[in-house]
């Protein structure tokens, strides 16, 4: 338990970033100790697992009362790595003989990697994550993604452990040595990185933070309440700057929807094809009068409704609108979370729904879209998308195969489900390591906060405030270097991810054997 409560320290909200190099040195002792303690040593191992992620994920039972049942299975899940952390690396160091500095960041950048991938992914809250305030520390998440700072971590960790004496064994300094070596590499690459400083000026643009009480959003009275809130604050960025290249909303706070049509289909029964078409025509009249009383392009988080007959579609949706209000690029959330937007099977059994506050859940998009803004090409992401980072860097990447690399990425998100709690710094966390792997500035928009401008080094050079209004102008500085990552994405961490199936199989193995 010492284990998940230093590591639980390092993370917001308590924010100690410093101690996650202490917090899983406990667990890798265990790991190179000759026997484990106690009866049921890996059911110890899971519990403390299971204490840190109820603690750091505590924020997952606000939002409704039955994501107190999310929040409890997501915990008892993750905690299920820590055993397999300490298994792996026993049969790493006691069966091969492999260093534990060595054994214990290959087996958990393996295991991060599946916690990336399984269950739609989340990598949120990640050890990794804790030093992001620490600039040259990080600038290697351009090599081997945020992975690989958990993997550094966890190096530094296995470092400490290995000072600690076992059984017959003495206190030593000697893995002090390598360590220093390896950290000295690290902010070296890192003092370079961040010399390297972008010079290209980008687009002048607006992120609008309301302060909107989420349940607001589905008050069909409330409606108008919470467009003029928004509308306000836009004026207000438009009299202070009268430069702006884009003004961005944040996730669904265009509260009027975007009604569209599914190419081929006939309307609704209840309509003819005049009526049906004045309705679709009256929707997006009502988003070209808002950018043209504003004066000034924007980007709208927005619901979209796809009716298709009798049958509709509904997507989470970026859309640009230009500032004479022409309807531009429409981005449709790709990544939906899992039990938060949509639940699985949730089509075949539509009863499942009923249960939840989810209503008929969100149909994921089917490619990354970009817009342009003073010449720069923008590229919207929504939510909690920028927790998983190889689906930011798949858009990027697709997109650049097709000649639109971004110059800027945008998230829009809506984090007032969470109450000002520090699933806000969790959530900004992410954002930083994004932009450091994609080598791209990153702008975020939220409503109650973070709205954020983080440069292409991960730095934070504006945030707003928590569960509150404000109006971030970010003046954005264009990146053309190169990332490692961006080329070669995970395939390193999926080397190490092998590496863990086999450690796995001749652990079994050896175990049937006794």
């Amino acid at each position: 338990m010492v284990a998940a409560f230093v590591s639980f320290l390092a993370l917001p909200p308590v924010g100690w970033w410093p101690l996650v190099f202490l917090g899983p040195a406990p667990w890798l002792w265990l790991a190179r100790a000759p026997r484990l303690p106690g009866s049921h040593p890996y059911r110890a191992l899971w519990l403390s697992g299971f204490a840190f992620w109820m603690g750091t994920l505590h924020w997952l039972r606000l939002p409704h009362p039955a994501t107190s049942i999310g929040w409890v299975a997501l915990s008892a899940y993750l905690a299920c790595y820590i055993p397999a952390l300490v298994a792996l690396v026993r049969v790493a160091v006691h069966r091969y003989r492999i260093p534990l500095a060595l054994a214990a960041p290959v087996v958990w950048l393996g295991l991060e990697l599946l916690r990336g991938h399984l269950l739609t992914g989340f990598t949120m809250a990640s050890l990794g994550h804790a030093p992001y305030r620490w600039l040259e520390f990080i600038q290697i998440a351009d090599l081997a993604g945020a992975y690989g700072v958990s993997a550094a971590v966890m190096f530094f960790a296995a470092i400490v452990a290995r000072t600690i004496p076992c059984e017959g064994q003495r206190l030593t300094f000697r893995p002090i040595v390598p360590g220093a070596i390896v950290l000295g590499l690290i902010l070296g690459y890192g003092y370079a990185r961040t010399a390297q400083s972008p010079t290209r000026p980008g687009p002048r643009v607006a992120l609008i933070q309301g302060s909107i009480d989420p349940s607001l959003k589905h008050d069909p009275e409330k409606q108008a309440e919470v467009s003029r809130h928004y509308y306000d604050l836009s004026l207000q960025a438009v009299a202070e700057h009268d430069d702006l290249d884009l003004l961005v909303w944040p996730e669904t706070m265009y509260r009027g929807l975007l009604l569209e049509r599914a190419p081929g289909s006939a309307p609704p029964k209840q309509f003819s094809e005049e009526q049906y078409e004045q309705r679709l025509e009256r929707s997006r009249t009502a988003i070209s009068t808002l950018a043209r009383n504003l004066n000034v392009p924007l980007l709208l988080g927005v619901d979209t409704i796809e009716v298709n007959g009798e049958d509709h579609r509904s997507f989470n949706s970026a859309l640009f609108v230009d500032r004479d209000g022409s309807l531009g690029a429409r981005y449709d959330k790709m990544h939906p979370v899992l039990f938060g937007e949509y639940i699985p099977f949730g089509k075949q059994f539509p009863w499942l729904y009923r249960l939840t506050p989810l209503g008929g859940g969100l149909t994921a998009g089917e490619k990354p879209q970009y817009g342009r803004a003073a010449g720069a090409v923008i590229a919207p992401n929504i939510c909690y998308e920028t927790v998983v980072p190889h689906v930011i860097c798949r858009q990027v990447r697709e997109l650049a195969a097709a000649g639109h690399e971004p110059d800027v990425l945008v998230n829009v998100t809506n984090d007032g489900w969470y109450l000002g709690s520090s699933a806000l710094d969790l959530h900004l966390m992410c954002g930083v390591f994004r932009a450091v792997e994609c080598r791209k500035p990153l702008l975020i928009a939220a409503n109650t906060g973070f709205s954020a401008s983080i440069d292409s080094n991960g730095r934070i050079l504006e945030q707003g405030p928590r569960r509150a209004t404000g109006v971030i102008v970010a003046n954005t500085m264009l990146d053309d270097r190169d990332s490692p990552y961006l080329v070669w994405g995970d395939y390193p961490a999926g080397v190490c991810l092998a590496l863990c199936a086999v450690l796995a199989v001749q652990g079994l193995r050896g175990r049937n054997d006794e």
